[in-house]
């Protein structure tokens, strides 16, 4: 599992930071990390996939958010008994002690 999310998360991240940098033309003398190499990018994209540029980063943000409700999906539905377990825990530490000590037979006549 954490090679999974590592295997996820990774080229996330990678484009997400290259993305950032070449967009606000951070280079550090790198030319992939110009906006000049970002422009040319997505110009190629955009031709390839006959859409303008400009509709690209749109679509994958779209699709690394889906992408991110399924993986979410996948861990808690693998950690489903854990969670589960941790809530029952968290839902009987929460209730008052009158709560947990009151019985259907009341052993007193008080009312």
């Amino acid at each position: 599992m954490k090679w999974f999310l590592i295997l996820w998360a990774g080229p996330v991240l990678l484009l997400f930071s290259w993305y950032e940098l070449s967009y606000h033309d951070m280079s550090f003398g790198v030319f992939m990390l110009t906006r000049q190499a970002h422009d040319l990018v997505f110009e190629i994209y955009g031709s390839v996939l006959g859409i303008a540029p400009e509709k690209i980063p749109p679509l994958v943000a779209r699709a690394i958010a889906f992408d991110s409700l399924v993986v979410f999906s996948i861990v808690l539905f693998r950690k489903r008994k854990s969670i589960r377990d941790w809530w029952a825990s968290r839902q009987s530490a929460s209730r008052p002690a009158s709560a947990v000590l009151a019985s259907d037979k009341s052993l007193s006549s008080a009312p």
